[in-house]
């Protein structure tokens, strides 16, 4: 059934819409009111389109047999056939296996020696010292890998100072360690939270800060001591940015650091039993094939395994502690 309404002098179609015309005002007024604001945002949104969302088309490459000869997009397309490169070798498994198991070795390492780092600089009460130790760990963190492999190289080369300086004084023979596996699982960890610790380590600081100073007190007066305020108080207020920073992590578990496992071991041969990851693998075959679409098709198949990974970690936070969960 049809209802028309009529006019009443003076009354526009826009106020019969449910107040559309005051709306639109309104949405124009706030727009002027916070135009500085959305000024600088657009350099940011500009560079996530540019960095983020337009080499997504690149997307088509893992599907295509490319050839550069006609182009990317005439090239034809091969179905999943760049997939099947990854798991039809017969270092599949190693390099999937070295990939999850030091990823969580360090998503755990690094969650405890940050906080720690955390926690124990947030007790350093004169600012100018806690600042000079904030600097000192997060110096690690902006070294590029090639000089962290140079100063790993430093300690581990067959002149280094673990050798001449350490094993030879002590009447032990050298150690050849580029050429031992046995001994890069541990090496590869400790370096790893050596650089990797200091950062996330900042911002759980940075939540620590933030926390209302009062309940503290409160817990001073009522006889606490200062390791039942970081079990009881500071620990739990933290465990949201705990979370939140884990989730990441976790996201990015079949992901590899590029410059760790090839840079710092040298790209020594004799080791990739334990250093070979899927980043390394895919260069490794890239430099030997040059085949760009089975490259594309890792990079792909890392993405929607780490979304995978994100879905069901914050499920599982959702049924564990909901009001933690990221969505």
């Amino acid at each position: 059934m049809r209802i028309e309404y009529e006019l009443k002098p003076g009354q526009n179609s826009m106020e019969m819409s449910g107040g559309y015309g005051v709306k639109r005002k309104k949405l124009w007024r706030d727009i002027k009111k916070y135009r500085h604001l959305y000024l600088l945002m657009i350099p940011g949104v500009i560079y996530l389109i540019v960095n983020n969302y337009l080499p997504m088309a690149g997307l088509v490459i893992a599907f295509k047999r490319v050839n550069f000869q006609v182009g990317i997009w005439q090239s034809p397309w091969c179905g999943l056939e760049n997939f099947k490169y990854l798991f039809r070798t017969k270092d599949a498994w190693t390099i999937t296996r070295n990939t999850i198991a030091y990823n969580v070795v360090f998503i755990v390492l690094a969650l405890i020696v940050s906080v720690a780092l955390a926690v124990f600089l947030s007790e350093i009460k004169k600012m100018k010292l806690r600042s000079f130790h904030q600097a000192c760990i997060l110096i690690p963190y902006i070294i590029s890998y090639v000089v962290v492999s140079y100063l790993v190289y430093a300690f581990l080369g067959t002149n280094g100072l673990v050798n001449k300086g350490i094993l030879l004084p002590a009447g032990k023979g050298a150690v050849n360690w580029y050429m031992e596996s046995k001994y890069w699982p541990f090496i590869l960890v400790f370096v790893n939270t050596w650089k990797n610790a200091g950062y996330a380590s900042v911002i759980y600081l940075a939540t620590i800060l933030g926390f209302d100073e009062s309940i503290y007190e409160a817990a001073m007066l009522d006889g606490a001591s200062g390791w039942q305020k970081i079990r009881y108080l500071t620990l739990p207020l933290l465990k949201p940015t705990m979370i939140t920073l884990t989730m990441l992590n976790v996201g990015r578990i079949f992901y590899s650091d590029f410059g760790l496992f090839y840079q710092v071991p040298q790209n020594s041969g004799a080791i990739l039993d334990v250093t070979n990851v899927l980043d390394t693998y895919v260069y490794r075959g890239l430099l030997e094939l040059g085949d760009i679409s089975m490259s594309s098709a890792a990079g792909l198949y890392q993405s929607l395994v780490g979304f995978a990974i994100i879905l069901l970690a914050n499920v599982l936070v959702r049924k564990i502690s909901p009001d933690d969960a990221m969505f």
